[in-house]
């Protein structure tokens, strides 16, 4: 059987962290499929190693961010912290300002993560985790990469409204038109100006936030079954063929420990 990843994730607004790992002497986790996701990630090595690969060139090192919607697939063994943040979000588009002046995907040489990382491998192996150190522990991951900016280039309130509307509906049909109609938009105008925002189709943002809500119930204890539904999916084997394209790997090749 493939060596599966063991792990814990940790959930704020418009962010997240996932460390996942091999324990001593189980080898490298498989090289995950090209894939592609809406979020700002960062991978840090916690334990190991890891490379970092587009289809034209390998990235390694101790911490990578890959910018959204870039295909990249991932092979690495130990322990690694992943944080994804929403790049729409006031974080996340300072992320984006910061790291990626000329490529999708960059090392990062930031010393002074050095000891939240060490802090990170601490409390995720430690005999009593508490999700409590690890939230604040992504926090600050978070705070040390985005520092406040007093910039403001969030997408048009109508197009905020839109996703705050789909956000809350998850477990529901949601469509573009009655996202356009909750705004006062017609159809044709909500699809443009969401586009237009935030870089891809509305359909694909609430993928986005299902596979969020979906990955976050399944953390806490429910089946892929319960968390498909949870998080609006039709049943759980779209689910697994939503995550497998967006994360390169299988759902259930996790374990949440």
């Amino acid at each position: 059987m493939p060596t599966r990843a063991y792990g814990c994730f940790v959930f704020w607004e418009g962010a997240s962290l996932w460390i996942l790992g091999t324990r001593p002497g189980e080898g490298p986790y498989p090289k995950t499929d090209f894939h592609a996701h809406h979020a700002v990630q960062v991978t840090l090595q916690l334990r190991g190693w890891f490379s970092l690969e587009t289809r034209d060139m390998p990235i390694g090192g101790e911490v990578v961010a890959v910018a959204p919607d870039t295909e990249h697939a991932l092979a690495g063994e130990g322990v690694l912290a992943h944080l994804f943040v929403d790049p729409e979000g006031r974080q996340g588009r300072e992320l984006q300002r910061a790291l990626f002046v000329d490529a999708p995907m960059v090392a990062v040489a930031l010393e002074r993560l050095t000891p939240l990382r060490a802090q990170l491998l601490a409390a995720f192996e430690a005999d009593n985790r508490d999700q409590g150190s690890m939230l604040e522990l992504g926090r600050a991951v978070l705070a040390q990469l985005a520092p406040a900016s007093e910039r403001d280039e969030r997408p048009e309130v109508r197009v905020r409204k839109m996703m705050t509307w789909a956000s809350e509906r998850l477990d529901t049909p949601v469509s573009l038109a009655d996202a356009a109609a909750h705004v006062g938009l017609s159809h044709g105008r909500a699809r443009h100006l969401f586009v237009e925002n935030t870089g891809l189709p509305f359909r694909t943002y609430v993928l986005w936030l299902r596979l969020m809500r979906a990955v976050e119930l399944f953390a806490v204890g429910s089946s892929l079954t319960a968390a498909a539904h949870g998080a609006g999916f039709s049943d759980s084997s779209h689910l697994s063929r939503t995550f497998r394209r967006m994360f390169g790997i299988a759902a259930d090749s996790l374990r949440v420990t």
